[in-house]
Formats: C-alpha cells, sequence, structure tokens
C-alpha cells in the first residue's frame, strides 16, 4: 500500500520524496489499515462471550456512541453518532460490546444505510433478543468538502427489527428515549 500511496502523490502532481512528504505514504497506508480493520474483526469474537442471562425484558439503550467510517464512493470520511436499543429475550449483552460492535461495521468501506441494518442485525442475530433499534446521525465529508458543500447537512437512518418494528410503541418509546 505504501507504494499506492506514493504513486497517488505522484499523480496529483507532488514530489513524494519531498522532506514533508518523505514518509507520507507509509503514515498514510498505516492509517487506512487502521480507519478499515473492521475487516479483520469478527463479530463474534469481540463480543468474546460476553453475553449474561437475565429475567428483564425492558428496553436497554445506548446512545451517542462515536462512529467514524469512510464512504465507499469517495473514500471521504463520515462521522457521528449511533444510537442503540434492544429488548433482551433471557440475554444481555456487555455495554461496551454494542460500541464495538459499531466499530465493526464502521471500520469498513461504508454508505450509512447499509451500515445502520449491519449493526441492528448483528445484534439481533447475536443475543436473539425480542427486538432491536438502530439510529445513526452522521456529518459526510463527500457533501461536505465536494459536490454540493453543504456544511449544516446531517444524514439520519434506522433500521427497527423485531418488536422495533411491529410495536410502534416500542418504536415510539426508543425514539423518545434517544431524542431526550
Amino acid at each position: 500500500m505504501d507504494d499506492l500511496f506514493g504513486e497517488i502523490i505522484k499523480r496529483i502532481g507532488e514530489d513524494p520524496a519531498r522532506e514533508g512528504l518523505a514518509n507520507t505514504p507509509e503514515r498514510a497506508a498505516k492509517a487506512f489499515e487502521y480507519l478499515t480493520r473492521g475487516y479483520k474483526q469478527n463479530v463474534t469474537e469481540v463480543i468474546n462471550g460476553a453475553l449474561f442471562e437475565t429475567d428483564s425484558d425492558e428496553m436497554v439503550i445506548v446512545k451517542d456512541i462515536e462512529l467514524y467510517s469512510l464512504c465507499e464512493h469517495h473514500l471521504l470520511p463520515f462521522f457521528g453518532k449511533c444510537h442503540v436499543g434492544y429488548i433482551p429475550n433471557g440475554k444481555i449483552i456487555g455495554l461496551s460490546k454494542i460500541a464495538r460492535i459499531v466499530d465493526v461495521f464502521a471500520r469498513r468501506l461504508q454508505v450509512q444505510e447499509n451500515l445502520t441494518q449491519q449493526i441492528a442485525r448483528s445484534l439481533m442475530d447475536q443475543i436473539g433478543a425480542h427486538g432491536v433499534g438502530v439510529v445513526i446521525e452522521a456529518r459526510h465529508l463527500c457533501m461536505m468538502m465536494r459536490g454540493v458543500e453543504k456544511q449544516n447537512s446531517v444524514m439520519k437512518t434506522s433500521a427497527m427489527l423485531g418488536t422495533f418494528r411491529s410495536s410502534i410503541n416500542t418504536r415510539s418509546e426508543f425514539l423518545t428515549l434517544i431524542t431526550s
């Protein structure tokens, strides 16, 4: 990857040997590997058995989980917050594992619509919840830095599975709690 970043630097008209750019191809390759580390992660391994028996069947919500991803169309960042809720069906998951699941999928080349669905489906599959809701609010540099250059645009996506889809009351409770 170092050579490829060096070639990109040449193609834009820069000198990759220039003092300020001398080590940039290596740094850029390491940064890109870090930003796409989700490809090397497995959700089951990330959870690492942190599932616990429970009698609770009340909604669990983790909101304002920071996320950073790369747009698969332009390789530019998008970033924002993810809100995740679920209704346990005999199992709860370790709190930090929800944020880690978000990162597994965010740290890949993505579109926000798919990212939202992947997080919801993965959590539903892993814990067998009665329902899962995921909402992502993000700013996309591909809209802010290029193209239409709209600085204040925020994209919101949602995925509602199980009771979050079938019960308007469950959906409403979730949406109210994440906005309060």
